[in-house]
């Protein structure tokens, strides 16, 4: 016989257990979802670090003519004032396509050289690239713009003579002291404040930049930069880079309570109409134009804002594609979905259709008997193979909630990630919905399941997502 203080707690947990009605019966959970407003963005701060941030630059005297861009370099993160390559600030490197040109003759002059004889400076502003000479024998618009055609992510050129310069003059190969910058942003003559005959050139339209691998874009270009909830935080850019931001955003550490980086809003900041920076904004939760409403404060004003989202191959991973009611019901499948039961089980993984249960909107996946007469553990997967790319990295993100029931009753609860039937992780013990990461290698055709579940060790998931790193 069990002793007395045994006999003593195996009697509460039945009386727990007895307690506890059932999520197939509309059972309330132990501790219900947090609904805390997502944070948004601290727009007081990016305009305070805008007000700190230097990005002016010009040729370098002693730089040589090349047709090389340097990588994109991060400014500011977070409000702190910092200079460092994208890819030292999320070790990590991204492929990159080089957007289309423009066409010969889709430039117009901007500004035009001074008088003879009248001191004239040279554009000193954000974006700068790189540069070249071109034969002085002429004013050469057409080799500049030339060298602006094959120039990635060029949109202006300042064309100017630069004198007594021994390298242009003695060193460098060309023996030319006309001078062809190549900049990332159009400039004013404004701007021509690098005193040292300047004419300068720009695209006709400013060219729509390529769409970062593994994103979409959702909105854009606009005059508003998001105010979303999801909010990550910010960096600045040395140009304006969509790729460099998608890089920041697939780098980003995970949020404790959202998760991995989801959305972008790219923007470029105008101070007293000059360019001054280019804002990366991150957000674990994707917004759309509805929420593009800071058009600037003070003499700050927002302009080419665009929003891109993070591609996740699965399908309908917030299960919101079921919708066989509008208030209560669950089912085994449904079009995205497939829930399979061990052999003798009956309706050991299930999708419901119930906000109270569900991490965002209305549907979720239960792992365990959905009226809690088993204990056997059930399996959810996609109803399609998952369409990767072969040899690249992704992280698989899910939210895992093991607090339907009591602390005590969720404790042996146990969530396993499988990706082409192997364990690649596990999510243990009572919790509430907790965005949970696993990497693993794509095949280009990959089968994701969740298997666990133990009534009434009840395990709910929500908000799969699976995208390249």
């Amino acid at each position: 016989m069990p002793s007395p203080m045994r006999f003593l707690a195996l009697a509460s947990v039945f009386l727990s257990v007895s307690a506890v009605v059932p999520p197939g019966k509309q059972g309330a959970l132990n501790q219900p979802v947090d609904d805390t407003p997502a944070p948004t963005p601290d727009n007081d701060a990016i305009a305070d670090t805008a007000g700190q941030v230097n990005q002016k630059s010009a040729v370098p005297v002693t730089a040589v003519p090349s047709d090389n861009v340097p990588a994109t370099t991060v400014t500011a993160l977070d409000g702190d004032l910092v200079n460092a390559t994208v890819a030292s600030v999320v070790d990590s490197s991204s492929r990159r396509r080089k957007r289309q040109s423009s066409q010969p003759g889709e430039y117009i002059e901007v500004f035009y050289p001074l008088a003879p004889g009248v001191h004239d400076a040279s554009i000193e502003g954000t974006a700068y690239l790189t540069y070249t000479v071109v034969n002085n024998a002429t004013y050469n618009v057409k080799d500049c713009l030339a060298f602006c055609d094959k120039v990635d992510g060029c949109e202006f050129v300042n064309l100017y003579y630069e004198f007594n310069n021994e390298l242009l003059d003695f060193v460098f190969s060309e023996k030319s002291n006309l001078k062809c910058a190549a900049y990332g942003d159009i400039h004013t003559a404004a701007e021509k404040t690098n005193f040292g005959g300047q004419a300068g050139w720009a695209a006709k339209d400013l060219t729509d930049p390529p769409t970062p691998e593994g994103f979409s874009l959702v909105f854009g270009p606009t005059g508003g930069a998001n105010n979303a909830p999801g909010y990550m935080g910010f960096a600045f850019l040395d140009r304006y880079d969509p790729e460099a931001c998608a890089v920041l955003c697939n780098g980003r550490g995970y949020d404790p309570v959202g998760g991995v980086c989801q959305y972008f809003n790219i923007w470029r900041a105008v101070v007293d109409g000059v360019p001054t920076t280019y804002t990366c904004s991150m957000y674990y939760l994707v917004a759309d134009n509805s929420t593009a409403v800071n058009f600037g404060q003070g003499d700050l004003v927002v302009t080419l804002s665009r929003g891109y989202a993070r591609n996740s191959v699965v399908i309908d991973g917030g299960f919101e594609g079921f919708t066989e009611c509008d208030d209560f019901c669950f089912a085994t499948s449904y079009t995205n979905w497939v829930g399979t039961s061990q052999a003798g089980g009956d309706e050991d993984a299930t999708i419901f259709f119930f906000n109270q249960y569900a991490h965002t909107g209305h549907g979720s996946g239960l792992l365990g008997a959905a009226f809690g007469d088993d204990s056997d553990s059930g399996t959810l997967t996609p109803a399609q193979p998952l369409k990767t790319e072969a040899g690249r990295n992704y992280v698989v993100q899910v939210f895992v909630n093991n607090a339907f029931s009591n602390a005590q009753l969720e404790a042996p609860a146990v969530v396993n990630v499988l990706w082409n039937g192997k364990v690649v992780g596990s999510v243990k013990g009572f919790q509430q919905y907790t965005p949970e990461q696993f990497n693993v290698v794509g095949t280009g055709y990959d089968v994701l399941a969740f298997e666990g579940g133990a009534a009434p060790a009840w395990s709910f998931i929500d908000d799969v997502f699976v995208a390249l790193l």
